[in-house]
């Protein structure tokens, strides 16, 4: 079995706080910002990663596919002495263009004495072998923005420009309370902070499960990049959050429009074709949880629910 999840991001009253990003360059046209070339860069996930998944469904609803190349790293994370991840699912198990076994080696090749641990999403320079941005509350805004050129005819505008103060406020609210939310809970050290998380995650829970009465998406008909925030979170739910980290007053199926929501976005491309609910479970459970000393991996809960009609596009909204 892999080693956990590693990390000394932890305060002395037990609160799980989550380290800086170290590669924060921006993409852009200025003097010291990141060009913008198509196939210059690759960007490493893993489908187990919710932070990793947006940036892989915003790349898809906007057809990036083209331009930014995709690697794919192993669920379960290796078992060294740090918090990395491996290309162990590829030929030879080398990333087939960067030709690299772990993550770790683009971060280090970038900064040699980098600390941190080795995080997905990574922008990788193709043609130096080294991790140029993983910022990955940034890293969807600049597929929406700085990369518009090479989108699709026909991409959704993720980030209009008239809800673009609303959309802001709200995923500042989802990161703080659902998407760090759910680590925060499962991360605590102290039964305080546990509980201070807990009651976070649900009483905003409880927020977007009325909100999403309302309509179809967070900010009415259009799907925006607030909708691919929350997703990654809500899909994981039941299956990683709800054992794994004690997240367990609700599931999410329990929630009638919180599920016909998530039903809703996994039947469309770009959301259902990029979850993987195995990957998602095998590293929650077996590299995140604690007390999981023999590597078991829960066989439920049914999903089967997800591929049920969600009735939201037929509804009338008020």
């Amino acid at each position: 079995m892999s080693k956990r999840f590693i990390t000394n991001e932890v305060e002395k009253d037990g609160k799980f706080k989550r380290q800086e990003n170290r590669f924060t360059t921006p993409f852009g046209i200025e003097e010291g910002q990141l060009p913008i070339e198509p196939s210059r860069y690759r960007l490493l996930w893993s489908p187990a990663c919710p932070w990793a998944h947006r940036s892989v469904i915003v790349r898809s609803l906007l057809g990036l596919h083209d331009v930014i190349s995709l690697g794919t790293l192993d669920p379960v994370r290796p078992d060294v002495e740090r918090t990395d991840w491996a290309f162990t699912l590829d030929a030879g198990e080398v990333d087939p263009v960067l030709k690299i076994h772990y993550i770790s080696e683009a971060y280090l090749k970038a900064d040699p004495d980098y600390t941190g641990r080795f995080t997905v999403p990574a922008v990788v320079d193709v043609a130096t072998g080294t991790v140029v941005n993983n910022d990955y509350y940034h890293l969807t805004r600049y597929w929406e923005v700085e990369w518009s050129k090479y989108h699709k005819p026909d991409a959704l505008d993720l980030y209009p420009e008239a809800l673009r103060e609303e959309i802001d406020a709200l995923n500042q609210i989802l990161f703080d309370e659902i998407n760090n939310g759910v680590y925060k809970a499962g991360f605590a050290r102290s039964q305080e902070a546990y509980e201070e998380a807990y009651s976070l995650v649900f009483n905003r829970l409880d927020w977007l499960e009325e909100r999403l009465s309302h309509s179809r998406y967070l900010f009415g008909d259009k799907i925006t990049e607030s909708d691919v925030r929350l997703y990654v979170t809500l899909v994981r739910f039941d299956v990683a959050y709800y054992n794994g980290f004690f997240l367990n007053r609700n599931r999410i199926s329990e929630f009638p429009n919180l599920w016909g929501y998530v039903r809703d976005l996994y039947s469309q491309k770009g959301f259902g074709d990029t979850t993987d609910l195995d990957a998602i479970k095998k590293h929650y459970h077996l590299c995140a949880v604690s007390n999981n000393p023999y590597g078991i991996v829960p066989k439920g809960p049914d999903l089967s629910g997800l591929l049920k009609p969600h009735g939201r596009d037929t509804i009338h909204y008020k």
